[in-house]
């Protein structure tokens, strides 16, 4: 599976309220973002069946900083959020982004 960014067309909000979304959010600057990032890449290798983007926050601040507006989660980066029918049902950053925890997230609300 080919990681999909998120670009600058996309429609936020109806990415947000899609059904199933996994959205990362990567600082490219910091190496707790990359190592982040390597269990994100895992995961989606693992699990092709699970809707993700990535979100690079430095090149695309005012998407990133629209989405915590919306959702009300406090941005981080590194950072990942699974959105379900519109919800943010679980978010985590920093050492707690591993392939498990985002399995555990995708997998227990589905």
């Amino acid at each position: 599976m080919s990681l999909q960014q998120l670009t600058e067309d996309a429609n936020l909000q109806d990415l947000l309220a899609s059904g199933r979304l996994l959205l990362f959010k990567h600082s490219p600057s910091c190496p707790i973002s990359a190592r982040a990032f390597f269990e994100y890449r895992g995961f989606c290798e693992a699990h092709p069946e699970v809707t993700t983007l990535w979100l690079h926050v430095i090149d695309q601040r005012p998407a990133s900083l629209h989405i915590a507006e919306v959702t009300g989660i406090t941005h981080e980066s590194p950072q990942a959020l699974w959105i379900q029918d519109g919800e943010v049902r679980w978010h985590a950053s920093h050492g707690a982004i591993t392939q498990n925890s985002l399995k555990e997230a995708t997998t227990a609300s589905s």
